[in-house]
């Protein structure tokens, strides 16, 4: 624990955030990605891959490294601590720049070894900070999207496609605009949230990661004051785009797995990050429009929730049972939102070659992804206490007889019956409508007699189209 002023330590009870507090527990798998000791390992990381592959160069003064040598560095990375981090944030009191402790903090692990030390000045040689942190923050998403958000989408996708199935027969009265309308089944409204989402899920996979490694202001200006006839660009594009080690034989060459930026300003431009937060924040707002949707089925009584033993929903109403995973899951979309729109609205913005309002910025890239995971968890605790309630949604649809004036005045069409929309206008509009009133409608009409019988065996539970097939398709 750190102690503050007055004597207080920092705990998850007296955290500011409550990411880092009340659901730091929920939180484990992205606090190692996307915390400021997740940054500082993938510095290390960006570090020794650019270190080694210089060694890997061809320069008469950097020659290859020994396996030996490479097997010590890899360790670095792999075993990479809170105590690591620890000491990198110790040296950063002295320097005031966390990249320079990371250098330095690197240089002093090669103590006592005579291969590293000698070669010690091509760590960090011909980087700007930014080549470190660019790449390092591409890394800390990659590892966020591939280890934490995906896998809880596809969660998601996977329980929703299921109760699509499972209740694909299921008929449901609609509601548009917050009126009885045309039924569906429970099965075909989940199955549009899937579709929805598998869309939104692929657009996240598709966004490449972007990197550069090009100096100052992205002209290799110090490496061509170097070696002035060698391929830096060619150079610095093996090793963004290399896969990572532990990808690939991390005995021959590091590389980060990521997409080479050939043009940026000091900075890379950040458009693939914009692109990135808005594709998790439209994923977000589609899964606000479910929690919204399921929230108002429960208070329909569609569906029941699964008590939980000693679970109190109320101080004082002892027979609540309230949605409360929806309520919280739409609160932290919201948040997640909030964070990520200003994330990526504000991170392609950088005043000429380099303003720093983007550093301070970048740093929340976990407070967004955070709050969006967050969600996730409680969206799929929400649904596995889902229970159908069918009789309720009988009852709905037994009310609901006025519905099948759309089918009526449709087959009054097709076979050119004047003013069909204008009869059962007025035999339904405002009106309690019951199924005797429709059924001398119905024999009244000069149509067919094959098609009276269809219509007179309607009920509000059958009028369902394709909803059924829609929902076991998906």
């Amino acid at each position: 624990m750190t102690t503050y002023n007055r004597g207080m330590t920092f705990s998850p009870i007296s955290a500011l955030s409550p990411l880092d507090g009340r659901y730091a527990s929920k939180l484990n798998a992205l606090r190692p990605l996307m915390s400021e000791q997740g940054y500082m390992h993938r510095r290390v990381q960006v570090e020794l891959a650019w270190f080694t592959a210089m060694s890997d160069a061809g320069f008469d003064e950097f020659k290859p490294l020994t396996p030996g040598a490479r097997s010590y560095l890899t360790s670095l990375v792999k075993n990479f601590s809170e105590a690591d981090a620890l000491a990198i944030k110790e040296i950063e009191k002295t320097t005031n720049h966390d990249v320079k402790a990371v250098e330095y903090w690197i240089k002093s692990k090669f103590k006592d070894r005579p291969e590293l030390e000698n070669a010690a000045e091509f760590v960090h040689f011909a980087c700007t900070s930014e080549d470190i942190n660019n790449t390092s923050h591409a890394l800390q998403l990659k590892g966020a999207r591939a280890q934490v958000l995906l896998p809880a989408l596809d969660g998601l996708i996977d329980k929703l496609r299921s109760m699509a199935h499972q209740f694909a027969d299921v008929p449901m009265l609609s509601r548009t605009h917050g009126q009885t309308a045309s039924p569906t089944t429970v099965g075909k409204e989940l199955a549009n949230v899937v579709m929805r989402l598998r869309g939104c899920r692929d657009h996240i996979a598709a966004v490449k990661l972007m990197g550069k490694m090009n100096g100052a202001v992205g002209n290799f200006n110090a490496h061509l004051s170097a070696w002035p006839t060698f391929d830096w660009e060619a150079f610095a594009q093996r090793v963004i785009e290399t896969p990572e080690f532990g990808e690939a034989d991390g005995a021959t060459q590091w590389g980060l797995g990521l997409t080479f930026q050939p043009y940026s300003i000091q900075i890379e431009p950040h458009d693939y990050m914009a692109e990135l937060f808005d594709a998790v924040a439209r994923t977000n707002t589609v899964l606000i429009d479910l929690s919204r949707d399921i929230w108002g089925y429960v208070s329909l009584g569609y569906f029941k929730q699964r008590l939980k033993a000693g679970e109190i929903g109320s101080s004082t109403m002892p027979h609540k049972v309230n949605p409360i995973d929806f309520e919280n899951a739409e609160g932290n979309l919201g948040l997640a939102n909030a964070v990520l729109k200003h994330l990526s609205e504000k991170l392609p913005i950088s005043r000429w070659q380099r303003d720093l309002t983007d550093s301070t910025v970048l740093r929340n890239m976990g407070v967004g992804l955070g709050y969006s995971t967050l969600a996730y968890a409680s969206l799929m605790t929400g649904l596995n206490k889902l229970e159908l309630n069918e009789d309720a949604l009988a009852a709905d649809l037994d009310a609901a007889w006025e519905v099948l004036a759309e089918p009526i005045q449709t087959v009054m069409r097709r076979y050119g019956v004047q003013g069909a929309y204008e009869k059962l206008k007025e035999v339904t509009r405002g009106k309690t409508v019951s199924a005797a009133d429709l059924h001398g409608l119905i024999a009244a009409l000069d149509i067919p007699q094959a098609d009276k019988d269809r219509l007179l065996a309607m009920t509000p539970g059958s009028y369902v189209g394709k909803a059924a097939e829609l929902a076991r398709r998906v």
